[in-house]
């Protein structure tokens, strides 16, 4: 069972599956993050652009620790170490993501993943302290304004071919672009406006999760 106690090891262990992403503002992230989880989404990313909100990341820790889920943020190392997350995510403009050794050192048994769009990108990754690399944009997306031009699923292909390590694949995925996501051979698939679009988040994520297992 995860827990913001865990080893790296076992938080490492739940790098599969269904990732969902929870953005700060409209609609309420707490809302987003208890549908999924209660579908069987067992990784959690709060996604806050303009600051973090401590009540919310608070409210989002105790929630993904009583499900036994993986809380991670996007961005802030330092969020994640004050609120006792289980890692977080770093994108190129991050303090951290060209040289991840001060973030290692101040969260040695947190996850650390690290956004990747092409082979290169990878194996500069590949010599780092890492756990797993965010891959894409894979189709178009309205949901990240630095998403960059997709990549296709060739294109995802194609870079995580040269990862060691869990990808997540990014960018547009829905219940529609899943199965090709999947048969991609990537080990987890992050959504956004899939859960926050959906007029049944649930549903939206149980459809999901299904989808990705099978």
């Amino acid at each position: 069972m995860a827990s913001h106690e865990a080893p790296r090891v076992a938080r490492a262990a739940l790098l599969h599956g269904i990732y969902a992403i929870v953005n700060e503002g409209a609609p309420d992230p707490l809302v987003i993050a208890s549908a999924a989880l209660d579908a069987g989404v067992r990784i959690v990313q709060y996604r806050a652009k303009r600051g973090i909100v401590a009540d919310r990341l608070r409210a989002l820790r105790i929630l993904t620790g009583d499900a036994g889920a993986l809380l991670i943020v996007n961005d802030d190392w330092r969020a994640a170490r004050a609120f006792a997350c289980d890692g977080v995510h770093l994108g190129p403009d991050d303090n951290g993501f060209l040289d991840v050794t001060p973030v290692r050192a101040a969260l040695p048994d947190a996850l650390i993943g690290l956004s990747c769009g092409t082979i290169d990108e990878v194996r500069a990754a590949e010599r780092m302290d890492v756990d797993y690399y965010g891959v894409g944009a894979v189709y178009a997306t309205a949901s990240k304004d630095d998403a960059g031009s997709p990549i296709g699923i060739l294109g995802l292909m194609r870079v995580a071919s040269a990862a060691t390590r869990p990808v997540a694949a990014i960018g547009g995925i829905g219940a529609a672009q899943l199965a090709d996501v999947r048969a991609s051979g990537v080990a987890m698939a992050a959504v956004i406006s899939a859960l926050a679009s959906a007029p049944d988040p649930r549903a939206a994520a149980a459809e999901l999760v299904s989808g990705f297992r099978a």
